[in-house]
């Protein structure tokens, strides 16, 4: 691909996507690198050291590491603005985490730590940010100060939370903030964005149900923990079923058992694990599900002479943009790919993210950006061995995250 000129089928217009889409390589070689050496939550050295790098390459005003363990945040003020006047302040958000994953792609880039992989794209959301900032500090065409959030520990680890207990929002005291994530499902270069809840509260649950051992051909004598945990989990189905409105969306997932040991075949084991997840996407229904998984739970083991006692765990809030701060990202989306390359009322995720603690801080939005094929979804979807991300709308995205900053921090005509 050749500087100045991004993909044919990828149509973007403004100063920001045309400037960006010069260093376009640059961003690619920069996030394949990412991609190569991937690094769990909270360990992120490489890549935070790379970003710190990048970022004073760029000439932010001012760099900041360790933020929330291995966070980094970046600051760019705008014209006539400084660290004793910065202005009002919005915060862009980047995570920088990859999944324990074995990839499974022959590429040139390829995860080079066995086990480990981007397999959800943080290597490109990454790249995209650091694509605005070298925008905004060369150009400087807003009034008040970009904080640029490059995240640690998005996948499962909080680290949006534990960068807020650091002092992230008392340090740069941002009135909105602003987060993006790729799409294999939209179609390239199609935005989508919708008012109200956009990705669901995520929970983890964990339920031992306790028996009585015994031997395989004597069942009378024990109590089998194995079936009892076969009627709950048959029976949490109903929680979804019949008492969640048709209005209202849940999901109750069991995902893992464990019971007894493979070998012995004639061994009724004592206890059984169930281990899995519920999703949500407001307080009332999530307080709803786990109480009905209680009852049944302790209900069905009763009924069977054994217990149950289920660890229900909140791990993540639902993902709620405000009003007003969505409709505006849909609007800056329009002024790049044109109203009809916009979903505004976009559906949405069960998936989780704990962006969702930074929203429950500041008002602001999370926007989707697809990367799929030109008119459909991508071959591989998030989390997949054999997915990776599109390097063809990584200006797209950093001009998103500058139109951002440049229309909500407009300079005095």
């Amino acid at each position: 691909m050749q500087a100045g000129h991004p993909p044919a089928r990828l149509l973007a217009s403004g100063r920001a996507f045309a400037h960006i889409a010069r260093f376009h390589p640059e961003l690619t070689a920069f996030r394949r690198d990412l991609h190569a050496n991937p690094e769990l939550g909270f360990e992120e050295v490489y890549t935070a050291g790379r970003v710190a790098e990048a970022l004073r390459l760029c000439g932010v005003d001012s760099l900041r590491t360790g933020i929330g363990k291995t966070g980094v945040v970046a600051v760019v003020h705008g014209r006539g603005r400084s660290a004793a006047d910065p202005g009002r302040m919005l915060g862009l958000r980047a995570d920088m985490d990859a999944l324990p994953l074995h990839e499974h792609n022959e590429v040139a880039w390829k995860s080079t730590r066995g086990g480990l992989m981007h397999g959800c794209g943080h290597d490109g959301h990454t790249a995209m940010l650091l694509g605005a900032a070298r925008y905004l500090a060369e150009t400087r065409q807003f009034d008040g100060t970009a904080v640029l959030i490059f995240q640690p520990g998005e996948e499962g680890y909080a680290g949006a939370r534990a960068m807020i207990q650091d002092g992230l929002f008392d340090t740069w005291p941002c009135e909105r903030v602003f987060a993006q994530h790729n799409s294999p499902e939209t179609a390239l270069g199609v935005i989508g964005i919708t008012p109200g809840p956009m990705q669901a509260a995520v929970d983890r649950i964990q339920i031992t149900v306790r028996g009585k051992g015994g031997h395989g051909a004597r069942p009378h004598q024990a109590i089998d923990p194995v079936l009892v945990s076969a009627h709950i989990i048959s029976a949490v189905q109903s929680i979804v079923a019949r008492n969640v409105s048709a209005f209202d969306q849940a999901v109750v997932s069991i995902c893992a058992m464990q019971a007894g040991h493979p070998g012995a075949m004639s061994v009724i084991p004592g206890q059984a694990v169930l281990v899995g997840t519920v999703r949500t996407y407001n307080e009332a229904m999530q307080q709803l599900v786990e109480d009905r998984l209680r009852q049944l739970c302790a209900g069905v083991a009763q009924g069977f002479g054994a217990s149950a006692d289920v660890e229900y765990e909140r791990i993540y809030p639902a993902t709620v943009n405000t009003v007003p701060e969505a409709h505006f990202a849909a609007d800056v989306a329009a002024s790049l790919v044109g109203e009809d390359r916009v979903l505004r009322d976009m559906t949405p995720s069960m998936g989780g993210e704990d962006f969702s603690f930074m929203l429950q801080v500041r008002p602001g939005a999370y926007i989707r950006i697809g990367q799929g094929a030109a008119d459909g979804p991508g071959p591989h979807p998030l989390h997949n061995p054999r997915y990776d991300f599109n390097d063809d709308i990584l200006p797209l995205g950093a001009a998103l995250h500058a139109g951002l900053v440049e229309q909500g921090l407009p300079l005095a005509t």
